[in-house]
């Protein structure tokens, strides 16, 4: 393409570049393409290849990064600069999932010891009331800023830019107020009716305001998640806003404030966090340039077309995230939820990976097809579904083969959940196996696509649930939900195929197998080796780092194509550029 001498896009300009180097090896294979025939036939051709006249397996061959290689200098140059942003930000932001949990357990048990259960039970009703109002107010609007903030700024459309922003901020503002007040003034009637209590009087107005600031942070920081600023953002919510909350909690709680000095904790780190994300994304947002329009007031089409989707996505994935736990409370008594619910909540783990990836990956999908590059599109998917599967797979080994240890952790009642790990870590594996399928629906203009396929898989979760709780118990609900997931991202992956004819698979997977295999492997040898060791903590650590610390030195030797190697590269080299800069110590 480049040597076509237009300055145009692969899949416009083949047949410029066809007749400008008739004999470049692209070429040849696109007109066999075309012509079915040898490669004699190929070079004597008079006429180029012509694109609407190829199918979708051109297509497929035509962009495949490993048959072209090197006849396309500035993509991969374009697919350095993208995987170079996505792996950084990943990174911070999976550091700081890392610090939150880490940092937030033995928070959790500082709360537990000076507030007590009686207090900490109050603080979750009031917050189980708080999550169920969030279900409405955030209004689609946070996914909409990470779907049109990057699509606007890829179309230069800056005035639509800043009129989204500010419309959309005003509208979460006077949205959140209205359900703030009606919190307010309705909750303690709804926690007499449903807790019979009225002790959570006293901490609605603190409630109340926790919510409207936790809208307003939430949709500044899909903002930056927009912007590409997932690193910056996960800088002012982990590790700036979270260590303010426990530390001025401690303070308040140790000055007698209590509970009410915990809620207050989170106010404040919530109004830091929400003017340092206001700072940054003032400082990202363009200037608007003088236009002869006249100013537009409410949300284009579009955004609110799209906000009504994701409203609608929010709900069915309330609905299918409750229905196990509501199915097993109704058949089943609480002993058999709580097993249920700390299996589950390991299984939430699995997929973090993919789940850090997606942070970063959802606006950069907006942002590319905004500009209509999906052959670099394409390539992107592949490389990170690969590496996003690769990079899962130790952890679900270990949670796999180490089923029953990790749930004796938790005592000895919950060892009869770890089916729940294995089923729960199969169906979380098929997820992160066909990787950001569901983002690349929403963030290309096909969440009605997306819809559809929710609402179906929502009526089989429940169904599921109903037939299978009565008979299997909590298997019976890790089966329902295993299933749902496995056919949900089957549902997806078949039309990202169709609509955008993008795949995430090529032969380079065939590469994962000897680190998969060395990487079980290793984890068998732990557990036979620490057999007798009472330790489950240590059994598990030790088989974890052992499983990672194989899958890496095998994938270094044998897994690594060249998309793979551009990746290791550049995290070689930023790694070495920090060491390098770190000050030396005497």
């Amino acid at each position: 393409c480049e040597s076509s001498g237009t300055g145009g896009g692969l899949l416009s300009n083949c047949s410029n570049c066809w007749e400008a180097n008739p004999k470049a090896d692209c070429a040849i294979r696109l007109h066999a393409e075309m012509t079915d025939g040898s490669v004699s036939q190929q070079q004597t051709s008079k006429e180029p290849p012509r694109m609407e006249s190829l199918d979708k397996n051109a297509v497929q061959l035509l962009i495949s990064p490993e048959m072209l290689g090197d006849q396309l200098p500035s993509q991969t140059q374009g697919f350095r600069t993208q995987m170079g942003q996505i792996t950084r930000q990943s990174g911070i932001y999976f550091a700081g999932l890392v610090f939150t949990v880490a940092t937030g357990y033995f928070f959790k048990v500082y709360l537990a010891r000076v507030l007590g259960a009686e207090a900490l039970g109050l603080y979750a009703l009031g917050m189980t009331i708080v999550g169920f109002v969030g279900i409405f107010n955030a209004l689609g609007l946070p996914q909409a800023a990470v779907r049109f903030v990057p699509s606007y700024r890829a179309s230069g459309k800056i005035v639509q830019l800043r009129s989204f922003l500010r419309q959309a901020s005003l509208l979460l503002l006077c949205a959140n107020l209205f359900f703030a007040l009606a919190l307010f003034k309705l909750g303690p009637w709804v926690s007499f009716r449903l807790y019979h209590s009225t002790a959570l009087d006293h901490y609605f107005a603190l409630f109340a305001m926790i919510m409207v600031l936790g809208a307003l942070t939430g949709f500044l920081g899909k903002v930056l998640a927009g912007y590409q600023q997932v690193g910056k953002r996960t800088v002012i919510v982990s590790f700036i806003g979270g260590p303010l909350v426990m530390l001025a909690t401690i303070f308040l709680i140790r000055a007698g404030y209590g509970l009410r000095g915990y809620l207050l904790s989170q106010m404040f780190a919530a109004c830091v966090v929400l003017l340092l994300s206001l700072l940054l994304v003032r400082k990202l947002t363009p200037p608007a340039e003088p236009s002869p329009l006249p100013r537009s007031y409410g949300l284009e089409r579009d955004v609110r077309s799209f906000s009504i989707s994701v409203f609608g996505l929010g709900l069915m994935e309330f609905a299918m995230s409750q229905a196990d736990k509501v199915t097993l409370g109704y058949y089943l008594g609480p002993r058999q939820v709580g097993i249920y619910a700390v299996a589950a909540a390991l299984v939430a783990y699995v997929p973090v990976v993919l789940q850090s990836v997606n942070q970063v990956f959802s606006p950069a999908i907006s942002d590319l097809h905004t500009r209509g590059e999906h052959v670099l599109l394409g390539r992107m998917f592949q490389t990170l579904t690969k590496w996003t599967f690769g990079l899962t797979l130790p952890l679900a080994f270990v949670i796999v083969m180490c089923a029953r240890p990790l749930m004796r952790i938790f005592g000895v009642d919950f060892e009869a959940g770890w089916p729940i790990l294995v089923i729960g870590t199969v169906g979380q594996l098929v997820n992160c196996g066909v990787g950001s399928v569901g983002y690349l629906l929403l963030m290309s203009g096909n969440e009605r696509k997306l819809i559809k396929i929710q609402a179906v898989m929502t009526g089989v979760m429940i169904v599921g649930n109903i037939l299978l709780v009565p008979r299997l118990g909590i298997i019976g609900a890790a089966l329902a939900a295993a299933i749902t997931n496995v056919f949900s991202n089957g549902c997806y992956l078949r039309e990202v195929s169709s609509v955008l004819h993008l795949h995430p698979y090529n032969r380079s997977y065939f590469r994962l197998l000897p680190p998969a295999a060395a990487a079980a492997t290793a984890i068998f040898v732990v557990k036979r080796a620490l057999l007798s060791y009472k330790s489950d903590w240590s059994v598990i650590a030790v088989s974890l780092l052992a499983a990672y610390l194989m899958f890496g030195l095998t994938t270094l030797l044998w897994g690594l194509n060249d998309d793979d190697r551009i990746i290791a590269r550049a995290i070689k080299a930023r790694l070495v550029g920090n060491f390098s800069r770190a000050p030396s110590v005497s």
